[in-house]
């Protein structure tokens, strides 16, 4: 873990990857020290925003202090989201292909899996999702689309996401939600928020 300066009110905490980051966010909200007024994890740091007049030095020392908390998804600390999914993605065979699985396999795969939000980002209500089965790792689509659906579920690399809205991606779709993921009359407005755990239900048509 290393620790930098991040202007007058924070610090940024680099971590080696984004399990990483998920288990070290786990181990500060359990011990959360004095001074922290807010948290952004990413993919490979976390910017930890001290509250007004907290001392940056006694922070920064606090955070080295946390202690990591592995395999926290089965927390019951943390919140749990349902999405129902329609397997009926456009890349759902291909990602079959990749996996050397069946298209059957790969949707019980993934709603088997236990997802935990790891960081937002890309778009409001945009999570990026890390599994438990790393049958599903596959990469992004050589060539992005220009338009993807709002309520699209993908894949790429080592996360799950549903797109809040329709726009450009490169992911792997598999399956469409009708559930919102960014909604402004809701407080707080997006349904996936850091440290949520998710499971994904499969909707069958009628």
């Amino acid at each position: 873990m290393r620790l930098l300066p991040f202007g007058d009110r924070a610090l940024l905490v680099e971590l080696a990857d984004t399990d990483a980051v998920v288990a070290w966010v786990d181990g500060l909200r359990r011990s959360m020290p004095p001074g922290v007024a807010d948290l952004v994890p990413a993919a490979r740091t976390v910017l930890v925003v001290s509250a007004e007049g907290a001392d940056l030095a006694e922070l920064g020392s606090a955070l080295r202090a946390v202690e990591s908390v592995e395999n926290a998804a089965d927390s019951q600390e943390a919140e749990e989201i349902e999405i129902p999914v329609r397997y009926d993605g456009p890349d759902l065979a291909e990602v079959a292909e990749l996996t050397g699985l069946s298209v059957a396999e790969v949707v019980a795969a993934h709603t088997g899996a236990s997802w935990r939000v790891a960081f937002g980002g890309f778009a409001p209500g945009f999570g990026y999702l890390v599994g438990d089965d790393p049958r599903l790792h596959v990469p992004r689509r050589d060539t992005a689309r220009t338009a993807v659906p709002a309520g699209a579920v993908g894949l790429a690399g080592d996360y799950s996401g549903v797109y809040p809205r329709e726009s450009p991606g490169g992911w792997q779709l598999i399956g469409t939600t009708q559930a919102s993921m960014w909604d402004l009359d809701q407080d707080p407005p997006a349904l996936l928020r850091p440290g949520a755990r998710v499971r994904f239900v499969e909707e069958r048509g009628s």
